[in-house]
């Protein structure tokens, strides 16, 4: 660590130290209303748009050139809503805990009306099959977390940085607390 990072700590201390109790609470409350406000808005989310989870990254290149490793998804998922082929679908599968992005390539519909499809990723050879939980051959509706409505590209490679390197991760969300906690405005 050089000088001049030993004295922005230092200086950094040096403020908190200074602050009072009644200022020292502010702080942490303003820290927990930031926190507050962005789970509201991710849970105003998820009802606004049907989905577990209504904002997802590419993590890999199965869905190239449609989508590249790192594009943020926008979901939605209104169970009103027919799933049709062609449609890009972000699932789920027992056994993993990683959602899934590929294509629906097949529907099959029984006589009883439930529809079944089978996807695929746009760069891969073969269908999912293979990622599906063992003995399963067609996903259903329930399987679905949400339908890409739109995407940002490579916005999401943060995330993906951010998960591969851990330890970066955690020292940004430290030092962006420390940011919070010792800004006085």
């Amino acid at each position: 660590m050089g000088l001049a990072s030993m004295l922005q700590v230092d200086e950094m201390l040096g403020d908190f130290n200074r602050m009072n109790k009644r200022q020292s609470l502010y702080q942490v409350l303003s820290f927990a209303m930031i926190v507050s406000s962005a789970l509201m808005i991710w849970k105003g989310l998820m009802v606004v748009t049907g989905s577990e989870s209504p904002i997802v990254v590419v993590l890999s290149g199965s869905m190239e050139p449609a989508f590249h490793r790192g594009d943020l998804l926008f979901l939605t998922n209104y169970k009103e809503e027919p799933v049709r082929v062609g449609e890009i679908v972000v699932f789920k599968v027992e056994g993993r805990d990683i959602p899934i992005v590929h294509r629906v390539i097949k529907l099959h519909e029984k006589e009883d009306g439930t529809v079944k499809f089978l996807t695929k990723g746009d760069n891969n050879n073969v269908d999912d099959r293979g990622l599906y939980a063992p003995g399963q051959l067609w996903l259903t509706k329930r399987d679905i977390v949400g339908r890409a409505r739109g995407f940002l590209p490579y916005v999401g490679i943060i995330t993906i940085f951010m998960n591969e390197y851990p330890k970066v991760k955690w020292a940004i969300l430290s030092i962006l607390a420390i940011f919070v906690l010792l800004h006085r405005e």
